[in-house]
């Protein structure tokens, strides 16, 4: 029993991340975990949204701080969301692939926000992040229309 539940768990674990251009867990349908995509640009850090201050696009609830950032991101959700969906930079680039991108392993690079796995993966990212973002920038329409 324990091995079907464990092979059903791989199937909708992956069925929630495949195809879904923004990432959210299985639980949830937050973008970025519930954090405030805003406030890394306009605090220079995590912040967690509240549910007082969301809204709907692409297909995920955005969650934020104030009723200003909520603004901006209605304003220009282009300029604020995450690279890639929110799923790991470095995985697109070196992968090919999608991975859960972690709010807390996080860094704008020319005015973009880009999120990674792990610490561990974000120093690996960071040894070459401008190949790593020309790749994953190849790579990602391709993984988007999966």
């Amino acid at each position: 029993m324990n091995k079907l539940m464990g092979l059903l768990l791989l199937v909708i674990s992956h069925s929630s991340i495949a195809g879904d251009a923004i990432y959210t867990s299985f639980f949830s349908n937050k973008a970025v975990g519930g954090y405030d995509t805003v406030a890394y640009f306009t605090e220079g850090k995590p912040v967690e949204g509240v549910k007082s201050f969301k809204t709907e696009y692409k297909g995920a609830e955005w969650y934020f701080s104030s009723q200003k950032n909520l603004d901006l991101f209605i304003a220009q959700p282009e300029k604020y969301e995450p690279q890639y969906g929110g799923f790991c930079a470095w995985a697109v680039a070196a992968k090919n692939d999608r991975a859960p991108g972690d709010p807390k392993q996080w860094k704008i690079v020319n005015n973009k926000l880009y999120l990674n796995y792990d610490k561990d993966i974000k120093q690996l990212w960071e040894t070459d992040i401008p190949g790593f973002i020309k790749t994953a920038d190849q790579n990602w329409p391709t993984l988007l229309n999966k």
